[in-house]
């Protein structure tokens, strides 16, 4: 089994900083990409940011400049330092991860439970 635990989220006024953790156990072997997605009531999950092993980044349009991923292998751990937050950043955040388990399977996706952020006017 693999669990992606998460935190940081909290309150904060606008043009406020908070920064998310990840932090993934259990049978892992490896983890490829890590990224933090995020979900408002009624519409689809959205991918904000990802990292892979190799610290290759992508972000979506609306946070860049802004937030800023990062991950440490030897823990397991992969960080949101989220900037300059807007009350439109106010929604659920998950972790993800593409994990394998054992040296000869094949990566699966992972996710945490979501923490929350909320960004007062």
């Amino acid at each position: 089994q693999v669990q992606l635990v998460e935190s940081g989220g909290g309150l904060v006024q606008a043009g406020g900083s908070l920064r998310l953790s990840c932090a993934a156990s259990g049978s892992i072997f490896s983890i490829n990409v890590m990224g933090w997605y995020r979900q408002a009531p009624g519409k689809q999950r959205e991918l904000v940011a990802s990292i892979t092993r190799g610290r290759r980044t992508n972000y979506a349009d609306s946070v860049k400049g802004r937030f800023t991923i990062s991950r440490d292998n030897a823990k397991n751990t992969v960080y949101l330092q989220m900037n300059s937050l807007k009350p439109e950043d106010t929604v659920v955040y998950y972790c993800n991860a593409d994990v394998g388990t054992t040296y000869y399977g094949g990566l699966r996706d992972y996710w945490g439970q979501g923490t929350q952020v909320t960004v007062s006017s």
